[in-house]
């Protein structure tokens, strides 16, 4: 199957994200289905509220590379919130994992490290964007685009 093509779209001053262009672009719908990945049970908590307040449904939470995978297996999300730094596997690495074995994956990578650094390194493995996790309205914006 050949990829979609993908051009950079900034949505907001602060984020970019890197979204299909052309045919089967999704119609901004509302109420997906989340995993959230993040190793602070504080940040999941709020990504959680952040996200069901504007009416998607969490379907799981982990706090490792490894698990994101696994939950991802059994879980079939429609879009992951991926944190980079964790311990044991980091959110790259399952994030490519995960893309790997299932190119359809909408991964979007939550962070507060370098921006320059890490947003080139997700969208080399196919994520859907690189945010600041406390940026919430950018990442509504990008969920309800994707």
């Amino acid at each position: 199957m050949k990829p979609p093509v993908w051009e950079p779209m900034p949505i907001r001053a602060d984020a970019m994200a890197w979204l299909p262009c052309g045919p089967g672009e999704r119609d901004g719908q509302m109420g997906k289905t989340v995993l959230v990945v993040d190793d602070s049970s504080i940040m999941r908590k709020m990504i959680k509220q952040t996200l069901g307040a504007a009416g998607h449904t969490i379907v799981g939470e982990a706090k490792s590379g490894d698990d994101a995978i696994t939950q991802y297996a059994a879980l079939k999300p429609e879009i992951v919130t991926m944190d980079i730094t964790m311990r044991g596997m980091d959110g790259i690495a399952a994030a490519r994992t995960i893309l790997e074995q299932d190119a359809g994956a909408r991964i979007i990578i939550l962070s507060n490290l370098d921006e320059d650094k890490f947003s080139h390194e997700a969208k080399q493995i196919g994520a859907k964007g690189y945010l600041n996790k406390h940026k919430t309205e950018a990442i509504l914006e990008l969920i309800s685009r994707l």
